[in-house]
């Protein structure tokens, strides 16, 4: 059977996920999330303890992240409508994560103290690994909806974020300041914004495009039947 996906092209209701294909992307999601719980509970914890507003930036993606593949899993064998919506969630859940780490930069840019750099380079090199792991695993069913395309881009984005925080720590430890840090996590932020505006571009191609057709008037009907009497 083949990997069905709600299209017109195809005008399937969503991915048979009983079969062969469908289990091992099942498999896949259950697996990325797990893995982002665990490295939210890491650089939370982490996060804390080095005063870093780029990990706790990184820990609300990996928050996010691990919400938007439940919703997958919920509606991934739900017809297209399903799944656009629940990538709009997705869209509207980055969105307001992107303004809270605005917003805690700016608490850190007003406050004192430098986070720990080695904490910061260690703990983001970890969750680095464990998302190109994700963005591998997901890369090869990237296209087959909206809803898994947004999936992908949140891995592939929470890596460019731990290259991002490394690179922090590394500029914490070379200048004894912590406006690396802050500036990070603003990239962070505007990674979840540009991201957002991307999967709700599609999500929105893709409702309009599998709209039904609007149903028939009943003054179309009569006219119709009226030629077909003269005749």
């Amino acid at each position: 059977m083949d990997f069905v996906i709600g299209c017109p092209r195809h005008g399937g209701d969503g991915i048979d996920a009983s079969n062969g294909r469908g289990a091992k992307l099942r498999r896949v999601l259950w697996i990325v999330l797990l893995v982002n719980a665990v490295m939210f509970g890491v650089e939370v914890g982490f996060g804390l303890l080095s005063g870093s507003v780029a990990l706790h930036a990184d820990a609300l993606d990996f928050f996010g992240d691990a919400t938007a593949y439940i919703l997958t899993l919920v509606v991934l064998d739900r017809s297209i409508r399903w799944r656009a919506g629940a990538a709009l969630a997705k869209a509207l859940t980055m969105t307001v994560f992107g303004c809270i780490v605005l917003a805690e930069g700016v608490r850190s840019a007003l406050s004192s103290g430098t986070p720990d750099a080695t904490t910061m380079g260690a703990v983001g090199l970890a969750a680095l690994v464990a998302n190109v792991g994700c963005a591998t695993l997901l890369f090869a069913h990237r296209g087959r909806d909206v809803n898994l395309r947004s999936v992908w881009l949140c891995s592939r984005n929470d890596a460019l974020n731990n290259i991002a925080v490394v690179l922090a720590g590394v500029g914490v430890f070379g200048t004894a300041t912590r406006w690396p840090d802050i500036g990070v996590a603003a990239v962070i932020a505007g990674l979840n914004f540009a991201a957002a505006w991307s999967i709700f571009r599609q999500a929105m191609r893709e409702l309009y495009a599998n709209q039904p057709p609007p149903p028939a008037t009943k003054s179309s009907s009569k006219g119709r039947t009226g030629k077909t009497g003269i005749a």
